[in-house]
């Protein structure tokens, strides 16, 4: 189904997700990334995007490449290469079938796949690596190398190479590693991931993962940044390692542990540690932002320095924000399910632009109250600043990654009833809203002048990004679309729960 729409009058992560001011220039061609330079908004400066898709004609569709069945993962293009997270129910390789988290390698002008990376799941209890989910997280790559959080809440440093140029060290077992537990080993193969180094989150900083393992590292001189994903068990009322830190920071180089937050957060986490690490820069201090489980947000000096060897720093805190300070507090699992009071959570990543965050934070989508709301805050300040920096505040039900670029914000004001809006940075002021077909997961995208949403029926819209509302295009993909998007070298690329679409003006 396709519909291009003209003169209409007036014209949101998953979590993802994820991801406007700092370093900008450095982003423009690759998007080696989620979120523009690790302030985390959605928003690319690539120009020449399509602005109608029609997947009868194939206009707009420079090609597509096969995924599995569920994809949540941003893609991330970097050096003529493609890195996506989904699962195997759609097998590349018949030495590895069965339920595993899948990390692919594909060329960037045709689709085709250079390696991938093969995680087993961890077994036993499904909700420490939820069954078919395969690999959510969003990847960075420097130079050479790629970093990913797997399925299993391990950090790996992946060669952007594979195989190709051999087996580099310092970790050669990567046979044991794709192999699962009891199974007869799979040797390594000419398409299979070449693993650098690897952190297992679970024995290193001793976390309990729930559900599916989620985490985008953010990168700052020699050290690497991600959420812990510490979170309740199956009961859904109890944190197994409430002294495990909700934020840990590794050498880039080995892997090693290197630092961590001393918020003690674990005891209030209400269901899971998944919003990911931002960076900027606010009233002169730069400051890694973090939305902890607990449903508060916290700045951090970065570090500047690397711990000695053995030696684990505790990061130091410069502000912490409450966007709920009602909610309850103590004994926060007695409310799981209450639909109508309960402790807030931090899902999405907060969004840095100039001295401000946007942040939507509120009740569990699964577990809490149906109460959310998109807060500007003011990043500026230290201390506890929950009485002072809320600059302005917009009431939700639930919702995701907002999306910052000229004066305006996007963003997904109740994913069930599908709506999305648009309203002013400076001051909250609604300018248009939209009723889309079917419930969004993913953050919306913004670049060369475009919006672009898709939704978990496969719709998938082009609005103009203004201030006035236009719808430009709508058109109905193959599967449902979970995964934030990623604009790269004249491409938008977004990607459906079964294909990777690579989009392009002819």
């Amino acid at each position: 189904m396709i519909r291009q729409l003209s003169n209409v009058s007036v014209i949101s992560t998953l979590v993802t997700a994820t991801w406007l001011v700092s370093g900008a220039s450095a982003c423009a061609a690759d998007s080696p990334q989620p979120g523009e330079c690790f302030t985390r908004n959605p928003v690319s400066s690539e120009i020449h995007l399509p602005d109608m898709v029609n997947p009868t004609t194939k206009q707009g569709i420079k090609w597509t490449a096969s995924l599995g069945s569920q994809s949540y993962s941003t893609p991330v293009i970097a050096g003529g290469r493609i890195f996506v997270g989904t699962n195997n129910d759609s097998p590349r390789d018949p030495r590895h079938t069965g339920d595993r988290g899948i990390f692919l390698c594909l060329d960037e002008n045709s689709g085709k796949l250079l390696w991938q990376l093969v995680v087993p799941k961890i077994g036993g209890d499904p909700y420490l690596d939820w069954p078919r989910v395969g690999i959510t997280s969003p990847a960075i790559v420097e130079a050479e190398r790629v970093y990913l959080l797997n399925n299993r809440a391990e950090v790996l440093c992946l060669d952007v190479n594979g195989m190709a140029n051999g087996n580099d060290g310092p970790f050669t077992d990567e046979a044991s590693h794709q192999t699962p537990k009891g199974a007869e080993l799979i040797p390594v193969g000419p398409t299979d991931a070449d693993i650098l180094w690897v952190t297992d989150l679970r024995s290193e900083a001793g976390i309990w993962p729930h559900d599916a393992a989620y985490g985008s590292p953010l990168l700052d001189g020699d050290f690497l940044y991600i959420n812990s994903n510490n979170g309740v068990d199956n009961t859904h009322k109890v944190i197994r390692r409430p002294d495990a830190p909700s934020l840990v920071v590794l050498d880039k180089k080995t892997g090693r542990l290197v630092a961590k937050d001393n918020e003690h957060i674990g005891p209030s986490i209400f269901h899971n540690t998944y919003s990911v690490p931002s960076l900027g820069t606010a009233n002169g201090r730069r400051m890694v932002c973090f939305g902890g489980g607990d449903g508060v947000l916290y700045a951090f000096e970065p570090l500047t320095e690397m711990p000695p060897p053995g030696s684990v720093a505790n990061l130091k805190r410069i502000w912490r924000y409450d966007p709920d300070p009602g909610a309850p507090k103590n004994e926060v699992h007695n409310y799981s399910g209450n639909r109508e009071v309960s402790p807030s959570t931090i899902v999405a990543p907060p969004v840095f632009v100039g001295d401000r965050i946007y942040l939507t934070a509120g009740g569990d989508v699964w577990w809490g109250k149906y109460q959310a709301w998109l807060k500007c805050v003011d990043a500026g300040q230290a201390g506890d600043t929950t009485a002072t920096a809320t600059l302005w505040s917009y009431p939700l039900k639930q919702s995701i990654t907002p999306a910052a670029v000229d004066g305006t914000l996007t963003f997904v004001a109740d994913s069930g009833n599908k709506t999305i809006n648009c309203v002013e940075t400076a001051t909250g002021k609604e300018l248009w809203s939209h009723h889309l077909t079917g419930e969004i997961w993913s953050s919306p995208m913004v670049a060369d002048g475009k919006l672009y949403v898709g939704t978990r029926r496969g719709n998938f819209y082009i609005f103009a990004a203004s201030r006035d509302k236009k719808l430009l295009c709508e058109a109905t993909l193959d599967a449902p679309i979970s995964a934030p998007m990623a604009a790269a070298n004249g491409v938008i690329y977004v990607a459906t729960d079964e294909t990777l679409y690579a989009l392009a003006i002819p």
